[in-house]
């Protein structure tokens, strides 16, 4: 099982783009490792390379997944957050721990936090809905990246209605946050819980729109009719 991850590799070399890998950090302040292989050429690779071990039993795949996300690569970043949600029928509550962590020891940038969270993190949420509870505990983290994940977790949950309480109390946790990542974080969760709660997500902007930050409340009303995007911006 270990040599999968050198054969991964191996392909990631193999395909990587000199456009890719010179513009790619133009996308991240923070500075990223990446090989330089476009997107749906990993998804591709993440995909094919999953058929030979979606046999295998959860524990190994996690253990594979474990060893992707430690390598630092953006790519293998992406797969290990592919390949966890491939399993996500076998999500057990003990499987949290894991999640929290891989979050808290190797997200370091907005693309893996967020394509992790939508969709491994979200899921298990979805699951197991008391877990609800630890988001806002992530809400109140000094780390950056576990402030993100509090609420952009909760962005594909929020598109299908669901949670509008929890979601409105981490936004009031998150409100004042300093960092600009976060606030885009908070408000993009805002702004696909308005796709089901359009009149509770307005009233929450109007309410707070004199002390929440341009950034949060301009991603919040952005789906949202132009009388109602006027209202709100205006000072």
């Amino acid at each position: 099982m270990k040599n999968i991850i050198d054969e991964i590799r191996v392909e990631l070399k193999k395909n990587i783009d000199k456009k890719t890998q010179a513009t790619s950090q133009h996308f991240f302040k923070e500075k990223i490792k990446c090989y330089g292989v476009k997107m749906p050429v990993v998804s591709r690779i993440s995909k094919e390379f999953f058929k030979r071990i979606k046999s295998e039993k959860k524990s190994e795949i996690v253990d594979l997944c474990e060893s992707l996300w430690q390598s630092g690569y953006i790519e293998e970043a992406f797969i290990a957050c592919n390949w966890s949600y491939y399993i996500h029928k076998e999500y057990q509550p003990v499987d949290f721990k894991i999640f929290r962590r891989w979050i808290s020891e190797h997200v370091n940038n907005w693309a893996t936090c967020d394509t992790f969270c939508n969709h491994t993190l979200g899921e298990f949420i979805e699951m197991y809905p008391e877990y609800l509870v630890k988001l806002k505990d992530f809400a109140k983290s000094d780390n950056r990246w576990m402030r993100r994940a509090s609420a952009v977790t909760l962005i594909i949950p929020a598109r299908k209605g669901k949670f509008l309480k929890d979601i409105l109390e981490i936004a009031d946790i998150l409100l004042l946050d300093k960092d600009d990542l976060v606030q885009k974080g908070y408000g993009w969760m805002l702004k696909a819980a308005s796709q089901a709660h359009q009149r509770e997500i307005f009233e929450y902007v109007i309410r707070n729109k004199d002390i929440m930050p341009r950034t949060a409340l301009r991603y919040a009303i952005e789906k949202m009719p132009e009388d109602l995007k006027k209202i709100a911006m205006a000072k």
